[in-house]
């Protein structure tokens, strides 16, 4: 799918808020709101985009997290998408480099991690898994910068981020239904999580739509504190995620590029930092999954026909 100047537009907008009103959107970006409307709805259908709730992970209780290089005894395809089937793994791609695949784990605690791991170890068709234990999120497009304020959420609480975790334009009205509230308390319990840390609305796009389809996978090995150097990556608009790391690297992350000289530019600033020893790089061939919602082995269910008609020309606030 084509984005042209408008929609790219549209999606800067909903890459900040996901819940932004038809009206508002339409305002910001100079259409009328039925125009505006009908160009969400293409991206949506379309699945270029997809706008969710991303639930921070302490609230799941996910503690723990690895990233996993992987080699494989023949196709690394089918091993991958084995991968993909585990919810532990939200984020999977085939790569060029040392290793054919590289996983994301989150799960709740180490324990959970270690089995996890093993897991991946014993899928047929594995051949090593080279794990890096992350110890701290220091740059991630989908992390909320701070963890949520101490809050008690109960059952109702959970369905409505279930509910917003596979679609985040739902309209109030259509959530309460689903969560068994008046429109009003649902209204007000969502914006409590939302304004709380608990979870943001926002939209996932295929890099290559914004023209960054070049994805650049890096561990960096330091010569002394990992802090000054982190802190530098971190705020390179190409670098879209960092973390610290256990294991053979100090640092972990991916870069997200116009072109493949942008990339090369960008190892090799990164190379000419002072306290890097080593820079190791593959690049991400296949996204075979990124899902974080809670039904992340699987595609999030369509709604019912009834239901969409009923709220098609609905905003969600």
């Amino acid at each position: 799918m084509d984005l042209d100047h408008t929609d790219l537009a549209v999606v800067r907008e909903l890459q900040t808020d996901g819940r932004l009103t038809y009206e508002t959107l339409a305002q910001r970006v100079g259409l009328s709101r039925p125009a505006t409307r009908a160009r969400v709805q293409r991206m949506l259908d379309s699945g270029a985009v997809r706008v969710v709730a991303i639930v921070h992970p302490a609230v799941r209780g996910l503690t723990a997290s690895a990233h996993l290089s992987i080699d494989t005894h023949g196709a690394a395809g089918p091993v991958a998408r084995a991968i993909a089937a585990m919810p532990q793994a939200p984020f999977v791609t085939l790569t060029a480099g040392q290793r054919a695949i590289m996983t994301e784990l989150r799960t709740e605690g180490f324990a959970e991690l270690d089995r996890a791991i093993e897991r991946v170890r014993t899928l047929p068709g594995v051949r090593t898994v080279d794990p890096l234990i992350t110890t701290r999120q220091l740059k991630d497009p989908y992390l909320l910068p701070d963890p949520p304020a101490a809050a008690e959420l109960d059952e109702l609480d959970r369905r409505i981020l279930d509910e917003l975790e596979r679609d985040g334009r739902l309209p109030f009205a259509e959530l309460a239904d689903r969560v068994g509230l008046s429109a009003g308390a649902t209204r007000s319990r969502t914006l409590r999580l939302l304004d709380g840390g608990v979870a943001k609305v926002l939209a996932l796009v295929r890099p290559e739509l914004l023209g960054m389809g070049h994805l650049c996978g890096f561990a960096v090995r330091l010569d002394g504190p990992a802090d000054p150097v982190a802190e530098r990556l971190a705020s390179w608009d190409r670098v879209s995620f960092l973390s610290a790391c256990l294991g053979r690297a100090d640092l972990v992350g991916t870069i997200t590029a116009e072109s493949l000289p942008a990339l090369l530019a960008t190892l090799e600033r990164m190379r000419a930092c002072e306290q890097v020893s080593g820079v190791e790089s593959w690049l991400h061939m296949e996204l075979v999954k990124e899902r974080y919602d809670p039904g992340a082995s699987a595609p999030a269910p369509a709604p019912a026909q009834g239901a969409a008609a009923e709220t098609a020309d609905s905003d969600p606030l």
